[in-house]
């Protein structure tokens, strides 16, 4: 391949020589021509060999999905220790590792819901623009690649409602793959990850959420972080925040430089309704935000599309 490609720059040459022609008197461009055109033909005829010999090569194909049988050895290149665990899994793990520490349950989310659960159960109304296909993929069946994790709340209240009448707590975590319909670049993804908490008593309050988030942030960055929230909007939240942190002064952060991590607020009554869950004798409050954004400022990544791009160099890395 590399002497193809020395070829191919001599034959840039002998067309840039090639243009020369136009400034020769009208006598002497047809010998020019004759001499240009045979050098031309003797390096594609070269070049035509050295493809030939290229394909010629003999190679051995190698079906990485099969193993020829379970008596044989594991070939080398099927060696476990060539291969590591994807970053993304890797820090998701960390994240439900944090949580159970903190004595909340894991429940993995759905990468295929319907429209009860990724709108009606969440409180958004009939003409909400998330409805339609501007944010939203949908299946030719009418199914919907969630574009959120808040489509596990309805699922995690009636399946652990329960509990408020044993122990007087529900709290889970629901980590999973979601799914949006908008352009790609260094900070948009199509496809992520996001991790969503359903924390629900009868005595909850916006106090101890921010005590939860705060603490689960410190716990991952190993550090103390100033938090700050802002006034936000979700329908299946009321009243709904959007949670900051300060970016950590070691990866770059300066005094005042807040980042937004994820949504919260506390769980709307018609969402606690739907659930069979009474509002007047529970509260609860939820949040949800992405996985590739804390691990991005974890470790310092600018573009967010490396994670699904399958570049070794950049796996390797991890």
């Amino acid at each position: 391949m590399e002497e193809i490609n020395k070829l191919k720059q001599e034959l840039k040459k002998i067309n840039a020589e090639a243009a020369g022609i136009r400034d020769l008197p009208t006598e002497k461009r047809a010998e020019f021509g004759k001499a240009i055109n045979a050098k031309r033909a003797a390096i594609l005829n070269k070049i035509a060999e050295c493809e030939k010999a290229l394909l010629d090569t003999e190679v051995l194909p190698i079906d990485v999905t099969a193993w020829s049988g379970v008596n044989e050895p594991l070939p080398e290149f099927y060696s476990a220790e060539m291969g590591s665990a994807h970053p993304l899994m890797t820090e998701l793990d960390r994240v439900c590792d944090i949580y159970q520490m903190m004595g909340f349950d894991i429940l993995e989310a759905r990468q295929l819901d319907d429209e009860y659960h990724m709108f009606d159960t969440l409180n958004f109304a009939k003409e909400h623009p998330a409805r339609d296909g501007y944010d939203t993929f949908r299946t030719e069946e009418g199914l919907i690649p969630p574009a959120h994790t808040s489509t596990m709340q309805h699922r995690v209240l009636k399946q652990f409602k329960s509990r408020l009448d044993n122990d007087g707590v529900l709290a889970v975590v629901v980590p999973g793959r979601v799914f949006r319909n908008e352009d790609v670049d260094a900070t948009h993804e199509h496809t992520f990850y996001q991790c969503e908490g359903v924390y629900v008593s009868r005595d909850c309050n916006m106090g101890q959420m921010l005590g939860i988030l705060r603490e689960f942030f410190e716990k991952y960055y190993e550090q103390k972080l100033n938090i700050r929230t802002q006034p936000g909007y979700f329908p299946f939240t009321e009243p709904s925040l959007e949670f900051m942190i300060e970016k950590p002064k070691d990866l770059g952060g300066k005094k005042g430089d807040y980042l937004e991590m994820l949504g919260c607020g506390m769980i709307h009554p018609n969402v606690l309704k739907m659930a069979g869950i009474n509002p007047e004798e529970f509260h609860g409050f939820a949040w949800g935000g992405g996985i590739d954004r804390l691990v991005m400022l974890r470790y310092g990544l600018d573009d967010v599309r490396h994670f699904e791009s399958g570049n070794l160099n950049f796996l390797r890395e991890f």
